[in-house]
């Protein structure tokens, strides 16, 4: 996805569906959600001034749900559709410590709207349009504007390393569809696992490439959190800042 402007997330009905659906068509959505929490109550929470970056933030339920629980002292979410960002803003409310940046993956990369660092950063289910190079710039971007010590956090799709794994995921995927769809929709929603690569906006590459992507721009504690077909949940830490001893 080179122009942000061009693909399906720039019109407001296709993210209003989205928004609307995700829960459906989306496994273990809430789970997965519930993880990143535990991931950032082990390793964040204990930073009282902890600044947090959701980057793609869309309709910001990531961040009402973690703020049931935490209470970090900013947050700052991103996203490249005016839309996702009204519903962010109408879902999280007037907040002093929260801020909205409207801008795409690549605007963050060339024109860098961030004046600080950040101790945790995630994105969900957005990094997968970008092409690999782009995925790679981004990477460095997001350990740039890590605070030493501070994770990240990355929840996506991944393309699986044989067909035959492919082949049995999506089968995962359409069962966890089937058992979770509205009525009224019937077996419409049951052709989203097909369009995770034939879509021309979706670029996802394997989680093996971007971990060693990760590793090569400097994050440590590279590993996947949490996997369940083709969905996944990794990152990586920047380095603290070893301090001598006297």
């Amino acid at each position: 996805m080179s122009k942000f402007e061009k693909s399906q997330w720039a019109d407001s009905k296709f993210s209003q569906n989205y928004r609307d659906e995700a829960n459906v068509y989306l496994p273990f959505r809430s789970q997965l959600i519930g993880i990143t929490k535990s991931f950032y109550n082990h390793f964040i929470s204990q930073n009282t001034v902890a600044r947090i970056l959701d980057l793609g933030c869309g309709d910001g339920l990531f961040i009402q749900e973690l703020l049931k629980s935490f209470s970090p002292a900013k947050i700052v979410l991103v996203d490249g559709s005016v839309k996702m960002l009204e519903a962010a803003r109408d879902r999280l409310g007037n907040r002093m410590n929260v801020s909205f940046i409207l801008a795409t993956f690549q605007t963050l990369v060339t024109n860098d709207p961030l004046e600080e660092n950040f101790d945790f950063i995630y994105s969900s289910l957005a990094l997968h349009h970008l092409p690999f190079e782009e995925k790679r710039n981004l990477f460095a971007y997001i350990h740039k504007h890590l605070s030493p010590g501070g994770y990240f956090v990355h929840y996506d799709v991944v393309v699986p390393p044989t067909e035959k794994l492919e082949t049995w995921y999506l089968s995962l995927w359409r069962q966890w569809i089937q058992g979770h769809q509205a009525k009224d929709r019937g077996e419409e929603l049951l052709g989203i696992p097909d369009q995770y690569k034939a879509n021309p906006d979706n670029i996802p590459d394997t989680l093996e490439s971007q971990l060693e992507v990760l590793k090569d721009v400097g994050f440590e504690d590279v590993d996947c959190y949490f996997k369940y077909g083709i969905f996944s949940l990794f990152g990586g830490s920047k380095k603290s800042i070893q301090r001598g001893v006297l």
